[in-house]
């Protein structure tokens, strides 16, 4: 097998030539997960990135076949079958690769038969995500640098000439008739709602916030007491922790506010759905994972603290997902959709990532956080 791998590279290459290690070494150094299937789509070989990719280690992987990780109908085994009756490279993209053991979206799958192995494939599985979770984070630190402007603006034009209405309805309401009262009245409680609304958007000044070690096991375990004593107490919340984690370099109260609107938004869309089995999950864990570029600066974000905060409610619909923490986006009748907005503005000012996955009986919420080294530097 290694001879006919080092053919296949040599021909991508262009050349011979004797100065070209092993090929099976070559490919396990490659960052991209690399699989070979033979003609029954039973796997052959796998470098080191897809043993992390499909959660299984090459030793496994030579026991199973590809339909043992994905149903029959999944576009991959189409792509695959042309591949190998073409005799040509076929790639797809957006691809979802979804089972109880795996998923995965957005996967861009490229498939290219191995003409010295009758009937075998290589594929080759690029997982976009992790641009795709930096591009959003930009986006999000847009959207509240957006807010941010608006509640400055906000707050200086519409709180002044609010008191001044306020003050004449409250003037009025003891000269007038009961009937003109309940106006008085309307107009009094109306300013009362838009001086709130202004409040509320005024969090996403930017102040610099104060870090230090926080015990993220202290923030959950504050915020599932809260939670089971008012908002989620028909709903069971369980606990998947990490003993062993470091602290993270955070702000306790910011965030206590992140995780409570986070199982606060699970426990509501499990009670908006009438269900009776509803349940919250809090976990914890620790990931080596990449350090990611930040576009236009020197900066490099590593994340390796992962919190999930996942429900088994009716999920998010698809019409909002793509714009879920953006301003003024809520499926709430009476949400000012300001609520994710802000929890992605506090991860950001960590210095963090947040994603979320949603689909009918599973959402998650994956916040992507600093820790604090043993020295106290933050990493």
């Amino acid at each position: 097998m290694k001879s006919a791998l080092a053919r296949n590279v040599l021909a991508v290459v262009g050349r011979e030539t004797p100065r070209l290690p092993d090929a099976a070494a070559l490919l396990s150094a490659v960052p991209v997960p690399v699989v070979m299937l033979d003609g029954q789509n039973r796997f052959r070989y796998a470098n080191h990135a897809a043993e992390q990719f499909l959660g299984m280690s090459m030793v496994q992987l030579l026991q199973h076949g590809l339909a043992d990780l994905l149903p029959r109908d999944n576009p991959i085994f189409q792509l695959i079958e042309q591949a190998r009756q073409n005799e040509v490279t076929i790639s797809d993209y957006d691809l979802s690769l979804q089972s109880p053991r795996l998923n995965k979206q957005g996967i861009t799958v490229q498939a290219s038969p191995m003409h010295e192995e009758p009937g075998a494939v290589v594929l080759v599985m690029q997982d976009a995500s992790s641009a795709r979770n930096l591009d959003r984070q930009l986006t999000f630190r847009s959207a509240a640098r957006s807010v941010t402007g608006m509640a400055a603006i906000l707050a200086h034009e519409v709180k002044n000439p609010l008191s001044g209405i306020r003050g004449a309805a409250q003037l009025l309401e003891s000269s007038v008739t009961p009937a003109d009262r309940e106006l008085t009245v309307l107009i009094r409680d109306e300013a009362d709602r838009i001086r709130a609304l202004v409040d509320r958007m005024e969090v996403f000044g930017e102040k610099p916030i104060e870090r230090g070690p926080v015990n993220i096991h202290r923030v959950l375990e504050h915020v599932r007491r809260l939670a089971q004593s008012g908002f989620a107490e028909k709903i069971r919340l369980h606990e998947v922790y990490d003993p062993s984690l470091p602290p993270v370099d955070g702000n306790r109260d910011q965030l206590i506010q992140v995780a409570l609107n986070l199982v606060k938004n699970a426990a509501e869309s499990i009670s908006g759905a009438g269900m009776t089995n509803g349940e919250i999950t809090l976990i914890t864990g620790f990931q080596h994972g990449m350090r990611l570029s930040v576009p236009g600066s020197d900066q490099r974000m590593h994340l390796p603290m992962l919190v999930v905060v996942r429900d088994n409610g009716p999920g998010i619909p698809d019409d909002i997902r793509a714009n879920l923490f953006d301003p003024f986006v809520t499926t709430k009748p009476s949400g000012s959709g300001l609520g994710l907005a802000l929890v992605a503005k506090i991860v950001s000012d960590h210095g963090g990532l947040i994603e979320v996955d949603s689909r009918p009986g599973r959402t998650e919420f994956r916040l992507h956080l600093p820790v604090v080294h043993d020295d106290g530097e933050s990493m």
